[in-house]
C-alpha cells in the first residue's frame, strides 16, 4: 500500500527495474553534495550493517565499498529515505576526497555559458 510506504514506519525501498535505488552523499558537517551512486538490496543492507558507505558499481557489476582501494571510506552518520522509499540520503563523514579524479566531490565543475553562449564546464573556484 502506497500510504504505508510512504506514512508508515517499515522500510520497503522501490527498487527500479535493474533493482537499484539512487544514493545521494552529503558530507555531514556541510551539507555539501559529494556524490550520487546506486545501491541494490545487499549494497543497503550492508550500508545499515557496518555504516560504510557500499554501493553497486553498474560498470563492475558487482558491490563496492567506498574506499577499498583508495582508503577513502566513508563512515555513514544517517541514512534517510525519501518520502515514497526510491531515494536514499547518505549523510557521511568521508575519510578523504570523493572523487576518483581526487577532487573533494563529484560536483566540483559548474556548467556555465560564455559571452556567446557556448556552454562550458568551469571549475568550482
Amino acid at each position: 500500500m502506497a500510504d504505508d510506504r510512504e506514512q508508515g514506519r517499515a522500510l520497503q525501498p522501490k527498487y527500479d527495474a535493474a533493482g537499484l535505488i539512487t544514493a545521494v552523499v552529503t558530507d555531514h558537517a556541510t551539507s555539501e553534495v559529494l556524490m550520487l551512486a546506486h545501491m541494490n538490496a545487499e549494497a543497503l543492507d550492508a550500508t545499515i550493517r557496518t555504516r560504510e558507505a557500499t554501493f553497486f558499481s553498474r560498470s563492475r557489476g558487482r558491490l563496492w565499498k567506498k574506499g577499498e582501494t583508495s582508503g577513502n571510506v566513508m563512515r555513514v552518520v544517517e541514512l534517510r529515505i525519501d518520502c515514497d522509499q526510491d531515494a536514499v540520503w547518505m549523510r557521511c563523514e568521508p575519510a578523504g576526497p570523493a572523487c576518483h579524479t581526487g577532487e573533494r566531490s563529484c560536483f566540483y565543475r559548474i556548467i556555465a555559458t560564455d559571452a556567446e553562449g557556448a556552454v562550458t564546464l568551469d571549475r568550482e573556484l
